[in-house]
């Protein structure tokens, strides 16, 4: 069983993606509201994927997810950022960190965990 952990500062967003992941595709799903919390829980669980939002409060996504790059037991792990940011020039940005991807919101619940199994090569 696949075990992705969600990072975003919002309940709903955390809660939403959790039940989807969940009920879509039978994947456990551990969350954390800050990206330091994302690391520690990271660190401690070592899940498959994370899925990181990029706008959060104090440090946000790609910050944490260069932090999790200089931590050797985690920087293993695929990130995927979760954008509101559509615009070219963020894009450009945030393909040039190492991403495994980069995933939209608003997204569909109902294929939230597709649009991650094809990002990470993961067969369905």
């Amino acid at each position: 069983m696949r075990r992705i952990l969600i990072i975003d500062d919002e309940d709903d967003i955390r809660e939403v993606a959790a039940l989807s992941l969940e009920a879509t595709a039978g994947w456990e799903i551990l969350t954390a509201s800050s990206g330091a919390e994302g690391i520690d829980i990271a660190s401690a669980e070592q899940p498959d994927a994370i899925l990181m939002d990029v706008m959060m409060p104090g440090v946000d996504g790609p910050t944490t997810f260069a932090r999790m790059q200089q931590t050797p037991a985690i920087s293993h792990i695929p990130v995927l950022l979760l954008t509101a940011k559509v615009q070219g020039v963020d894009q450009r940005r945030f393909a040039g960190l190492g991403l495994a991807g980069i995933l939209f919101k608003p997204f569909d619940p109902l294929t939230l965990a597709d649009q991650i199994s094809t990002a990470l090569g993961w067969a369905n």
